[in-house]
């Protein structure tokens, strides 16, 4: 959406109008979605985390004063309601959430590939989800730092501390998993 168009239509959603935060919503519904998803690895979960964040965007966005940071106020909207989800479930069962996509599409005949991308998504399941947040907003929405750290409403310094951290416990994960010789679930049929 161009920079006029997105500036016209949140200003006509901040008078009320409805059909302009639809469009608002269309316009960036798939890659939310994705976001949430790589964050909770869960579809309907990722369903309702971007629902709840447009019921937050709707009934908030007279308070957005920059219509130029609604992408990374939307973005922010996800990330808190995927913080919130994955705090009741884990409160509530217990639950342990991964990255890997299972809608990816998989490469026929390569092993190799499919078992690392396992092993990754494995080794994801075992951060936070603070941590699969900064990584999936910089490495998968391709957000630069800056913005990633608003969309976290944290300061840029907490987000290269938090950034560096999720990378060390990534590849800490990964390396004890080279150690392991079989991992539980691969004893257990």
């Amino acid at each position: 959406m161009d920079h006029v168009r997105q500036q016209e239509l949140v200003a006509r959603a901040q008078r009320g109008d409805h059909e302009a935060f639809c469009a608002i919503a269309r316009g960036g519904i798939a890659r939310l979605y994705a976001t949430a998803r790589l964050i909770l690895h869960d579809s309907e979960r990722a369903e309702d985390a971007v629902q709840e964040a447009f019921i937050v965007a709707w009934r908030d966005i007279r308070g957005l004063r920059d219509p130029d940071r609604l992408d990374a106020w939307l973005n922010r909207l996800v990330v808190r309601s995927c913080y919130r989800l994955a705090e009741r479930e884990r409160r509530h069962s217990g639950r342990i959430f991964s990255i890997l996509d299972a809608d990816a599409p998989h490469v026929a005949d390569d092993s190799s590939l499919i078992a690392e991308r396992d092993r990754m998504g494995w080794a994801f399941r075992e951060l936070t989800p603070q941590q699969r947040a900064i990584l999936v907003l910089v490495y998968y929405a391709d957000l630069p730092l800056a913005e990633a750290a608003a969309a976290l409403q944290i300061p840029l310094g907490t987000a290269k501390s938090r950034l560096h951290r999720a990378c060390q416990a990534l590849r800490a994960v990964l390396e004890a998993d080279e150690r392991l010789p079989l991992r539980v679930s691969e004893v257990v049929r």
